[in-house]
């Protein structure tokens, strides 16, 4: 008869068939449960840190170049009329000369700001209420019908209410960047953990893990590819949502930008806001995408 695979980590053995790794009876302990959860899910991940290649960078420049070309020619050679579409250098030339004033950085700061602040609330809650629906059927039946038509409310309908009753400060702001947080975050953690494979949880059971504790180190840990691609979610929606708070009631800030340029016929501003918007989407994208290697490395 063969013998079982085992998962070896320092001095500690896992033993697994193939329903999955269970406890060698000579390791206890928390620090056995976590290595037999990490030897669990290491495949998977393995799987996934294999896929990135430094091509990925130079394909992923190809198609901007492209874009920008298409831009100089149609702007330079009339395809498209001036009052429509502005040159590269002229978008350039705005960039320059609102940075020359500090314009530019102070609204970049504020701007980003009440995207992080907001993210990291709408973060939060939306990790909780995915918790506690994705685990609990009491829960999931209380709470998705109520969660799933705020869901559906458009961006701006929120901004009259939060006015009224947060006025025109930052704190209704901030508030509607994290109501477009919640949603994606939520989603993706409650329907990951309604999946997550019970020979795991039996095992974290069978070490002793229960509530919270099995919550945080074997069934979140299981989810967090699921985890990461609703934080990006979550950050995409929540300049979305900063888009539609700095539209009204604002003096400062990217949103504010656009609708100013908008209204003094800027055009070359309101493709400055716009490219710059998309820049600081990829870059907090990226950083997200960080995060999700040292949590892969931590769990793998």
């Amino acid at each position: 008869m063969a013998a079982s695979p085992e998962y070896l980590t320092g001095d500690s053995v896992v033993r697994g068939g193939a329903a999955g790794p269970t406890p060698d009876p000579h390791v206890t302990g928390e620090a056995a449960a976590l290595v037999a959860v990490s030897a669990y899910g290491s495949s998977a991940v393995e799987r996934r840190r294999r896929g990135g290649t430094p091509w990925r960078w130079v394909l992923g420049a190809i198609l901007p170049a492209v874009l920008l070309a298409l831009w100089w020619a149609a702007s330079h050679l009339g395809w498209v009329p001036v009052f429509k579409l502005p040159t590269p250098e002229s978008v350039v030339l705005a960039a320059v000369d609102l940075a020359q004033r500090g314009v530019l950085w102070e609204y970049i700061g504020i701007s980003t700001q009440r995207v992080l602040l907001g993210f990291l609330i709408g973060s939060v809650v939306g990790l909780a209420l995915g918790s506690l629906v994705g685990l609990s059927r009491l829960a999931d039946s209380f709470l998705s019908p109520t969660i799933g038509a705020a869901r559906a409310v458009p961006s701006l309908a929120w901004v009259p209410l939060l006015v009224l009753y947060l006025g025109f400060g930052e704190d209704s702001k901030v508030t509607l960047v994290a109501i477009g947080a919640v949603f994606p975050v939520y989603t993706t953690v409650a329907g990951a953990l309604r999946h997550v494979d019970p020979h795991l949880v039996e095992l974290g059971r069978a070490y002793g893990f229960h509530g919270l504790r099995l919550l945080s180190a074997v069934q979140l840990p299981a989810v967090i590819p699921a985890i990461v691609s609703g934080l990006r979610l979550a950050l995409a929606q929540a300049w979305l949502f900063l888009v539609a708070a700095e539209l009204l009631g604002s003096t400062m800030g990217l949103g504010f930008l656009l609708i100013e340029s908008q209204n003094n016929g800027r055009i070359d501003r309101l493709f400055l806001a716009i490219i710059v918007l998309a820049v600081l989407g990829k870059i907090t994208d990226t950083l997200v995408g960080l995060l999700e290697r040292q949590l892969l490395k931590r769990w793998g």
